[in-house]
């Protein structure tokens, strides 16, 4: 049988959702050795690990990801880079990326979403709270971005805002079925 680096991405990234986060390892290993500058298994292979819980090797999978992407401004492999640097708690790592990201494409509310978690995992609530404005203002509609702003809100005792969040995302679960809009 004749192995090609896009079948054992497939095949990895089945074993992966099944939560089998070992042998999707293995196999996104296995297409690493038949093409080793192929970003898209690079990627693969870095959110499997941060899945995994080893984010040191998510945050090398996900480096090399960005090194051989045709666009060096691939935003979906910055956020996950910045995610995982935020998951391991490398707040200024994670700071890097977010502002790198954003300068490349400063209407990605996800960017914006990630710098404010970044901010308010350090105690900088007024900078989180900025962050956070700036996804909801791109996406009105970004869940998380709200739930988060809510939140900063709460810390900065922004009664208000916190109220006006509140209502916002009890509207956007009304209108929520799993993770698809009805």
């Amino acid at each position: 049988m004749n192995e090609s680096p896009d079948e054992l991405n497939d095949e990895a990234i089945k074993l992966s959702r099944r939560g089998l986060h070992t042998e999707a390892i293995a196999c996104f290993k296995r297409a690493i050795v038949l093409d080793g500058e192929n970003p898209i298994v690079w990627f693969n292979l870095g959110l499997t690990f941060r899945d995994a819980g080893m984010l040191k090797q998510a945050a090398m999978a996900l480096e090399k990801a960005k090194s051989f992407s045709e666009s060096k401004k691939d935003d979906d492999i910055t956020e996950a880079l910045a995610v995982t640097y935020l998951e391991s708690q490398k707040f200024e790592l994670a700071l890097e990326v977010c502002t790198d990201g954003l300068d490349e494409n400063p209407m990605n509310p996800q960017f914006w979403n990630t710098l404010g978690a970044v901010y308010f995992n350090q105690g900088k609530f007024h900078e989180a709270q900025e962050a956070f404005e700036s996804a909801v203002t791109i996406e009105p509609y970004y869940y998380e971005a709200l739930y988060n702003l809510r939140d900063t809100y709460k810390e900065l005792k922004n009664k208000a805002g916190y109220s006006d969040c509140e209502r916002r995302l009890k509207e956007l679960k009304k209108h929520r079925s799993g993770d698809k809009w009805t």
